[in-house]
């Protein structure tokens, strides 16, 4: 049976610090605290008075001020493990945690997660290769001597970096190492731990080459790991649950995110408000409960992702640079069936293409499998469609041999239709609207990834208004774009009614608008 050791870094909230520490070795693991001896002196007497006869906790043996992005956290996190490996000769794991963590499954689903396999769980990516890092220094931050810190002392930090890079003064990575980054949120192996710990001691080089590199706790273990261990024995990944914005700052969890933060395939998550009391309470008592059943859904980050772009969709109106006078020709007419049910979308296009010649194709920009010709490999990926949307475009018009072409797009693809309904072609848009049932949202919920089998009942009924407005906004947002060719036929409508709307739009008889508005079930779900 495994036996965690938390290895906590802390610098504040004595208060909770001691409640996260009580709860978590009331089941019998251990913790080992590193508390900043930036942070007030009073506290940590608070917390050593608290918790000094408890046989389950440790103290770092030396308490050393941290700082971000400095070698610091490294230096005491190797303080925390080695008072740990020290005092539980019975720990079998180490769990790497800040003050900000709390357990989201009991300690029973933990130990037995662990025992299930017998792997460390780091992420560990390749520094060079991967794209773990999105903005800012890469290479600079191993190249570089990096001795100052860069928040509180920004201008001479940067200051020391232009003169490294103006005098040429890099040095050499280690040669036996393959840098690699990841979360610092691990959880490792007793004989990994104790294996760094001894390569720590016999290679002074490399503890003195990551000393001096920026954000050490990023790279630092997660490449000794990689080096001491056989790569089938490591889970690229952490069991802490966490998320960041746009803006690379930490999501908070509050009071009402307790059955989301349950349902996710995580051990652990960062970061709790400090304000969520009743969170902390709920959560705090978890962990002791035993014979908990836990639904695994994991849709929060495609949530998180889903929610937030809501309000912050950005417009493109001015064409792009490369896109200039690459019309798709004034003699060509693009028409463009619009529809969140791209079910119902397709069977009126398989409607269209039997009863007139104009060529119909699919959801391409939505769709991966869409069926295409071969365009020489533009037509490969949905990153590519949408990166050469115009040229794609052309090249279908070339290979029908057409000057008419019906395309289907999601409602929420409006920078298309704006960029469509620029161009010198003649563009028509024709939105099919729909009735949404509940039922129907929450099975297009699981399509997207925002929620899966296992979402309690209770979570997708808040889900649904949401979804349910967002259906309504996407189409709000192009009726106000008022593009000039816009036309809608609709659910309730009777087929003569539609078939107006289908005369103008495919520019045909009104006879045979009606026999294709007659579609067979064409809005039944």
């Amino acid at each position: 049976m495994a036996n965690i050791a938390f290895i906590l870094l802390c610098h504040k909230d004595p208060d909770a610090i001691i409640r996260q520490a009580l709860s978590l070795t009331a089941v019998g693991d251990y913790i080992a605290i590193h508390f900043d001896a930036r942070a007030d002196a009073k506290a940590f007497k608070t917390i050593h008075t608290a918790l000094s006869d408890n046989p389950n906790v440790a103290f770092a043996k030396k308490r050393i001020k941290c700082g971000w992005g400095e070698w610091s956290l490294v230096q005491a996190t190797l303080y925390a493990v080695e008072a740990a490996v020290d005092a539980f000769p019975r720990a079998t794991h180490f769990y790497m945690l800040s003050g900000d963590c709390q357990a989201i499954k009991t300690a029973e689903y933990a130990h037995e997660y662990l025992d299930r396999r017998d792997v460390d769980f780091i992420e560990s990516f390749d520094f060079f290769a991967s794209d773990w890092i999105k903005t800012g220094m890469k290479e600079e931050r191993l190249i570089y001597r990096h001795f100052l810190n860069e928040r509180n002392s920004k201008w001479l930090f940067y200051k020391s970096l232009e003169f490294q890079r103006r005098f040429k003064l890099t040095r050499s990575i280690p040669e036996d190492l393959e840098i690699q980054i990841g979360s610092q949120w691990w959880c490792l192996r007793r004989r990994t731990v104790e294996a760094i710990l001894d390569f720590v001691k016999q290679r002074p080089d490399v503890k003195r080459f990551f000393s001096t590199t920026w954000i050490p706790d990023e790279t630092f273990f997660q490449t000794l790991v990689r080096h001491l261990v056989p790569e089938n024995e490591i889970d690229c990944r952490t069991l802490t649950f966490l998320m960041f914005s746009d803006y690379g700052m930490p999501v908070t969890f509050y009071n009402d995110h307790f059955d989301l933060l349950l349902s996710q395939d995580f051990l652990f998550a960062r970061k709790i408000s400090p304000e969520a009391f009743d969170l902390k309470e709920r959560l705090g008592s978890l962990y002791a409960a035993r014979g908990v059943d836990f639904e695994i859904s994991n849709e929060g980050r495609s949530l998180f992702k889903f929610l937030t772009g809501k309000g912050r969709v950005g417009r493109r109106f001015a064409t792009r640079f490369w896109e200039k006078e690459s019309t798709l020709g004034r003699e060509r007419e693009l028409l463009i069936v619009v529809c969140k049910k791209w079910h119902v979308a397709k069977r009126l296009v398989a409607r269209i293409r039997q009863l007139t010649n104009i060529p119909c194709i699919e959801y391409l920009f939505n769709e991966e499998d869409t069926d295409l010709p071969d365009m020489g490999g533009i037509q490969a990926t949905l990153s590519k469609r949408h990166r050469h949307r115009r040229s794609l475009m052309r090249m279908l018009f070339d290979y029908y041999d057409s000057d008419r072409m019906v395309v289907c797009m999601d409602p929420g693809n409006l920078d298309l239709l704006e960029d469509f309904c620029r161009d010198r072609a003649t563009t028509r848009l024709l939105e099919i609207e729909c009735h949404f049932s509940d039922e129907y949202l929450i099975g297009h919920a699981m399509r997207v990834g925002l929620a899966g089998e296992s979402t309690p009942q209770a979570t997708l009924e808040r889900l649904l208004p949401t979804i349910r407005n967002d259906i309504v906004h996407e189409s709000d947002r192009i009726r106000d774009a008022e593009f000039e060719n816009y036309l809608r036929i609709r659910q309730e409508n009777s087929p003569d009614e539609n078939a107006v709307a289908l005369t103008q739009f495919l520019a045909v008889p009104p006879d045979q608008a009606l026999d294709i508005a007659r579609a067979d079930h064409l809005f039944s779900d």
